[in-house]
């Protein structure tokens, strides 16, 4: 069984105009492998080897809209070949696709995919080992002023200390329950409603006006950063929005990739997204990193088959094609 699998979430809820795992699919395919895909259900174990009841598809083509983030596809954008109960460990490469949280069922997937046979991207145990909001924590010297915890007192003295904060759950994802707390009277009632009355663990960052000039998404493949892209808020929203410009490389960035590298080699992290502000690492995405296919559709870049070329091993392309 040659090809990559990708487990996933039901590919008719993918938004194959913007997300990263239709990017990592269609390089797949463009350098002539097989590209299979199956859900988390669909996993079993067998006298302790990994099964998977997995669907071989073909992408069909699609094109950059131009001057966008998004790709025009159609609306059913891939055809299911084949269908068949088969071994992981017969795969090239499995992808863990799965969107966060990083719930049960998220949880649950990994323990299986423990069993693969074969690489897996992320590394199960390593996604749990690392937590993509909290792993910044081991550099304070790389972060903005950060406060950790549940208690409305004390996260409302540190808003004071720090004047303004941007507050988001521990468990939280795509800037959902984001708030911006500022130090004045609706500081309580904001965090009250942030930490649902003391008891949901937030993340409280210093607010950095240095978003103002964006937020840059560094691409990192094994440790090793392969591109970067600026994103800014939108006008009406502090939060971050799509992908606007290409994103210049300062030292700074080479700071905080040099100190992440080592951590997400050794965890197995391959895929990484690290968000940057201001010089000041503010998260790591490692669950589903994205960004890739919009990145890709604006400025005309290749980070999707960056990656992927740099996942598969070189005996493993079909012949004619180098990595």
């Amino acid at each position: 069984m040659n090809g990559v699998l990708f487990v996933t979430d039901p590919l008719a809820g993918l938004h194959a105009d913007i997300d990263a795992t239709i990017g990592l699919m269609s390089a797949t395919q463009d350098l002539g492998l097989d590209v299979w895909y199956c859900e988390p259900e669909e996993l079993a174990v067998v006298s302790g080897r990994l099964q998977a009841r997995a669907h071989r598809i073909r992408l069909r083509p699609r094109r950059p809209a131009g001057d966008d983030h998004r790709w025009i596809v159609d609306a059913v954008w891939w055809d299911e070949v084949d269908v068949a109960t088969v071994g992981v460990a017969g795969f090239d490469l499995v992808h863990l696709r799965i969107d966060p949280p990083v719930d049960a069922r998220y949880l649950h997937t990994t323990y299986l995919l423990d069993l693969a046979g074969t690489r897996v991207v992320n590394r199960p145990d390593g996604i749990r080992a690392i937590h993509e909001k909290l792993v910044a924590l081991r550099f304070p010297e790389l972060c903005p002023s950060t406060y950790v915890g549940a208690s409305v007192a004390r996260l409302r003295d540190f808003v004071a200390s720090v004047g303004t904060a941007v507050v988001k759950p521990v468990d939280g994802f795509a800037g959902i329950d984001v708030w911006l707390v500022s130090d004045d009277h609706t500081a309580v009632a904001l965090l009250e409603s942030a930490t649902r009355g003391g008891r949901r663990a937030v993340i409280a960052q210093e607010y950095l006006p240095a978003v103002a000039h964006g937020n840059k998404r560094l691409f990192l493949v094994d440790g090793e950063l392969v591109g970067a892209v600026l994103r800014r808020p939108a006008v009406d929203d502090f939060r971050i929005g799509p992908p606007v410009a290409s994103a210049p490389i300062d030292d700074a960035d080479r700071a905080i990739v040099a100190s992440l590298g080592p951590v997400l080699r050794h965890h197995g992290l391959a895929i990484a997204g690290v968000d940057v502000i201001g010089g000041r690492l503010i998260e790591v995405n490692v669950t589903c990193p994205g960004g890739m296919h919009k990145t890709d559709a604006l400025l005309g870049t290749h980070l999707s088959e960056t990656i992927v070329r740099r996942l598969i091993e070189p005996a493993l392309l079909p012949e004619g094609v180098s990595s």
